[in-house]
């Protein structure tokens, strides 16, 4: 039986081996960026050029990473003849991989960062945090530290910034010198922003298009489950299918009540579950947030992802959920232009740019705070054009993709609202129907199961004969759940079971129709 020394020493050597293996891997892993380096920088600009390379590495990662994977089971495990060896990512997983994934960048010029730029960004990260080591500064710039530790040396040669101490793996602790808090502080005054390392323009529009929800295709399946929560019948299914595969506009009309609001937060949800966009754009020295807590929900990358994206994506990226924003009567012109957030020390990206990929709701349409003819104005063109232009505080314009299923929503007819020219740019108008009375009372029997509420049908039946054909009211989606919530409430209330009576409903009815009376 082998000794306590001899069990240290295997423990060791296995210690080297699994870090020499996880070297392979990253190397294998780094194929495409290293190809993109030989490259003219010229392609480069071409998105499409981008994208194919981008699917290249992908493809090059699928083919070396089973025996890599392969040899560290290996490792771990001991003799391949005592068990067999398992790839830890199977190769039924790397196919359901999302296509489009930023590397990471292998070299500074990959990242189209002037080295000024990041040695910008890096003094300032020193100023606000008075010490830090060289690692923390790459995880706060979403850079690899191999690309920053040659400016981390050109500024310590420069005397910027000063060795407090050495930290761990060859790092140091980094301190500003006094010429350096100069300079920092005059970047401050023209941008007090200090956080990930911007994205180019190219990058983000290469990857719009890869993640674009024309590429999308989804189905009936698709669909029911997107409106798993809800109860929509056949007919608006047929006629939202298409409309989703154009990717284009929806107008979606109808009486108030019946779900359309509802109907147009759940359209995303049909397409691709996920999409990345950069944290921050960079363009002509303007600094643009695009990711928004607000409105975006990230789907943060975890070890058990898989191989090929955990440590190797480009961290200035963030991978979200298909965006859906809506927007109703608070919706100003502003809100749809390049805006400055000073408190961030930035220009706001517009809401526009923050759904590309996903869908921009505006709700209640024609109560907006902004005329309505400045809202069609505006976006008249992006709608035709599938781009939009932006003005930015240094007086510059640029273009940027218009890529998302606009959604406009309102109770009034289209026809009333808006010319010829704008419906012709709005393929799909869908008129959301009244339910016929097999489907309210389908909603009833849903609605009451989800309160918790007891019942038969003579009570429902009731409600109908007495409260809507006596009266002539027309069924609304919306009414099955006020009603009940007014007869659960008053259940409560009073302390008596929580039961559906004809008595009850007729307290809310009393109280819900009140002001609805003619």
């Amino acid at each position: 039986m082998p000794s306590p020394t001899n069990d240290n020493l295997l423990e060791l050597l296995a210690e080297k081996q699994a870090a020499s293996a996880a070297e392979s891997i990253a190397a294998a892993l780094a194929v495409a960026s290293k190809a993109e380096a030989e490259a003219p920088r010229a392609e480069l600009q071409d998105p499409v050029e981008a994208l194919r390379r981008y699917s290249k590495a992908m493809d090059q990662g699928e083919n070396n990473l089973d025996a890599l994977c392969a040899r560290i089971s290996e490792m771990v495990k001991g003799d391949p003849s005592e068990s067999t060896a398992q790839p830890l990512i199977k190769p039924d997983q790397l196919a359901n991989l999302q296509r489009f994934v930023p590397l990471a960048p292998a070299s500074l010029a990959e990242t189209y960062l002037a080295p000024t730029q990041v040695e910008g960004l890096i003094l300032k990260c020193v100023l606000n945090a008075v010490e830090i080591t060289g690692r923390t500064i790459a995880d706060r710039i979403c850079l690899p530290f191999a690309l920053i530790e040659p400016l981390l040396k050109n500024l310590k040669n420069n005397c910027l910034l000063l060795h407090k101490e050495i930290a761990q793996l060859g790092d140091f602790t980094y301190q500003v010198s006094e010429r350096g808090r100069e300079l920092a502080r005059q970047l401050m005054q023209h941008s007090s922003y200090v956080g990930s390392a911007p994205v180019s323009l190219v990058e983000y529009t290469t990857s719009v298009k890869a993640q674009s929800i024309s590429n999308q295709t989804p189905t009936m399946q698709n669909l029911q489950e997107a409106f798993a929560d809800l109860r929509v019948n056949t007919r608006l299914l047929h006629l939202l299918g298409p409309a989703l595969h154009s990717g284009r506009g929806i107008f979606l009309f109808g009486a108030p009540g019946n779900g359309k609001t509802s109907i147009a937060e759940r359209i995303t949800r049909a397409y691709g579950q996920s999409i990345w966009i950069p944290r921050t754009l960079g363009v002509n020295d303007a600094l643009i947030r695009l990711y928004d807590p607000a409105v975006h929900e990230e789907l943060p990358v975890r070890r058990n992802d898989s191989l090929l994206i955990d440590g190797t994506y480009d961290r200035r990226w963030v991978r979200i959920r298909r965006p859906t924003i809506v927007v109703g009567g608070e919706l100003t012109m502003e809100n749809l232009e390049v805006h400055e957030n000073s408190a961030l020390g930035m220009s706001e990206a517009p809401l526009q740019l923050k759904s590309n990929g996903g869908a921009l709701v505006i709700d209640d349409l024609g109560r907006q705070r902004m005329r309505i003819d400045e809202l069609l104005n505006r976006l008249i063109i992006p709608l035709e054009k599938r781009v939009d232009f932006l003005n930015l505080s240094n007086g510059s314009k640029i273009q940027v993709p218009f890529d998302q299923l606009s959604v406009f929503s309102t109770n009034f007819e289209p026809k009333d609202l808006v010319d010829e020219a704008f419906l012709r740019r709005i393929p799909y108008k869908i008129d959301v129907l009244d339910p016929s009375e097999e489907d309210y009372l389908a909603l009833l029997e849903q609605t009451a199961a989800n309160l918790g509420l007891q019942h038969d049908g003579a009570a429902f039946e009731y409600l109908i004969e007495t409260h809507y054909k006596a009266s002539g009211r027309p069924f609304r989606c919306c009414q099955p759940r006020d009603l009940l919530m007014q007869v659960r409430n008053h259940c409560s209330f009073h302390g008596v079971p929580f039961e559906v009576t004809p008595q009850k409903l007729d307290f809310a009815v009393e109280s819900y129709f009140a002001v609805l009376q003619q």
